[in-house]
């Protein structure tokens, strides 16, 4: 077994390279870390580029456990000092390993098929993102739109927080939202923008064939999207507080929506 101990090998430098989302867009692929997603995305059967494992999981039996190194072992997997993983990974403690993933199609068209839609109009922090398709997929969901504006969902910080749901949530990355939102309302779906000064509730609006738009965290939704859609709705307040961060509001309006699924 051959490990590498050079940062200037090829292969080290465009794993370094994925870092960037200008990287990551040109090779349609992502880096996933830790035996969590790993053991995640080979279950899933996500198409898995390359693994990079430490050397120091092979000597530490307590490291990795041996079933997951087998199933390892399957793909294509190149070993690597600890200071070469060391220069790879952004985890304070890692477990010393890695994959490359191969992107979703986010060309895919929308499926129609689904009560409601999450839509996100340019949400900004890579927890939010993380957050709310770990929340899309909790409550049976598989896609979400995504504007051009947005946060990359394949930045390393919002892979990590997803916990392994951006292998079964669909990411639809849309280049014109005004132009996606005016087609999906072809399908008979209705746009519910979220908004602090919105005429209706989320306890009052009905969950059937419903695209629901999330703001960006410090402006909202856009106006060009509040001008396209047909109502704005709004999370009651009680204290003095007038919004929820981004992540929060769309966990309580989709348990609005399981709430009613459950009441059924």
């Amino acid at each position: 077994m051959q490990v590498i101990t050079s940062k200037d090998n090829e292969i080290i430098k465009n794993i370094r390279k994925l870092k960037e989302k200008k990287y990551r867009d040109q090779t349609g692929t992502y880096l996933i870390e830790g035996t969590k997603l790993i053991k995640e995305a080979i279950e899933e059967n996500v198409k898995i580029k390359q693994i990079v494992v430490c050397e120091d999981c092979l000597k530490d039996d307590s490291c990795v456990e041996q079933k997951l190194l087998y199933q390892v072992a399957k793909y294509d997997c190149i070993y690597v000092s600890s200071k070469i993983f060391g220069l790879l990974t952004d985890v304070v403690n890692p477990q010393g390993m890695l994959a490359i993933i191969e992107k979703q199609n986010s060309e895919e068209e929308i499926k129609y098929t689904e009560d409601i839609i999450i839509v996100l109009d340019g949400i900004q922090d890579p927890g939010n993102l993380g957050t709310i398709l770990r929340t899309v997929d909790s409550v049976g969901l598989s896609q979400i739109i995504l504007s051009k504006t947005s946060v990359d969902a394949y930045n390393p910080k919002v892979v990590r927080s997803t916990m392994g749901a951006i292998f079964r949530v669909k990411i639809i990355e849309s280049e014109d939202l005004v132009a996606t939102l005016k087609n999906m309302k072809k399908h008979k779906y209705k746009v519910v923008a979220t908004s602090p000064s919105g005429t209706e509730n989320i306890y009052e609006m009905d969950y059937n064939k419903k695209v629901i738009v999330i703001g960006n965290e410090s402006k909202g939704v856009s106006q060009e999207i509040l001008d396209v859609s047909d109502s704005k709705v709004k999370i009651p307040m009680l204290g003095k507080t007038e919004s929820l961060n981004a992540g929060i509001a769309t966990g309580v309006i989709l348990y609005e929506y399981v709430r009613r699924k459950v009441n059924k």
